[in-house]
């Protein structure tokens, strides 16, 4: 989440009545994250989360979804619904500078996401994401992964020759890419997946998950790959150093109580989760060199996720061992 997009007073009054939810009271731009402009917005009746579609969200995407918030919350997993405006449209379109954009009002669900998070939290996280696989089996959208390996050698194209402005370290991607690019599992099963699922992205409310927020990566792809994505996002520490074996362990532990994993699956968990780190540093390093300057948002930094991939390239299969 981010704010790349203002909205005066009088504009943002008259969206937020457009969709019957009384009339606005405040609505505060919300920095973290790197891909849309989001706004939490409080109205006579309550708060909700207001999002304007930036140029990574191709709105011709935008039925998948916010229909598959509405499934998901219709088969009781912990994620906010769409609201609906008057005329029953789940978005609407505004013309901002010149450029018309995509805007969305959704749910706002309680909780605190995890700092520091803990075996348990982990576990219910991995409950919950199986929940949410289990429960996508049913959705009859399909959505191809725009972050999938197909875009990968776009990304390091972009970046070449200038990784060493964020670390020289980083030249090093391209390597890994190859490497990676070939070892991709193929037939694994798969569901619509999350693709996102980082701790900023869930809510935790005395002891469990009462929200999975951010679906705009979701789309279909293997299971196994959601699970290493959160897994490499989940385990380590900020810098992406220091693994911690317990929250590795326990985030599996709580998705097999829902959903045991294949043999097949298990098996390619460690080049999945090097592919997870891979894109993060990727994408990461590409926003790193291309976000405006006065864009109200945290820039990332991928290092934290080379560090990631390094790590799961030393240690194999050992890391997901039952």
């Amino acid at each position: 989440m981010a704010v790349y997009t203002r909205i005066g007073a009088e504009e943002m009054a008259a969206l937020i009545d457009s969709f019957d939810v009384g009339a606005l009271v405040s609505a505060k731009g919300i920095a973290e994250g790197v891909s849309n402009s989001n706004w939490l917005v409080e109205t006579q009746r309550g708060r909700f989360i207001l999002t304007m579609y930036e140029e990574r969200t191709d709105v011709a995407d935008l039925p998948f979804f916010l229909g598959l918030l509405d499934h998901l919350a219709a088969a009781g997993c912990p994620v906010p619904a769409t609201i609906h405006d008057r005329t029953g449209a789940a978005f609407q379109t505004l013309s901002c500078k010149g450029r018309d954009k995509a805007v969305a009002l959704i749910e706002f669900l309680p909780g605190v996401s995890a700092d520091r998070p803990t075996a348990a939290q982990a576990h219910a996280v991995g409950s919950a994401l199986a929940g949410v696989h289990l429960s996508a089996l049913a959705f009859a959208m399909r959505r191809t992964d725009a972050m999938g390996p197909a875009a990968w050698l776009r990304f390091a194209t972009s970046c070449a020759g200038r990784w060493q402005e964020i670390d020289a370290r980083l030249s090093a991607i391209p390597d890994h890419l190859a490497r990676i690019a070939a070892q991709w599992p193929a037939d694994l099963p798969s569901s619509v997946i999350h693709a996102d699922l980082f701790p900023d992205n869930v809510l935790l409310l005395d002891g469990r998950v009462s929200g999975l927020i951010d679906f705009y990566f979701a789309c279909n792809g293997p299971m196994a790959y959601d699970l290493a994505v959160t897994h490499a996002a989940w385990s380590f520490d900020s810098q992406g150093r220091a693994f911690d074996a317990a929250l590795g362990d326990a985030l599996l532990n709580g998705y097999e109580t829902v959903r045991p994993l294949a043999a097949s699956e298990r098996a390619a968990l460690p080049v999945l989760a090097q592919a997870a780190s891979l894109r993060f540093a990727l994408t990461r390093a590409y926003d790193w060199l291309n976000t405006p300057p006065d864009a109200l948002v945290t820039r990332k930094n991928p290092v934290e996720f080379f560090n990631r991939l390094e790590f799961y390239a030393r240690s194999g299969a050992a890391v997901f061992a039952p």
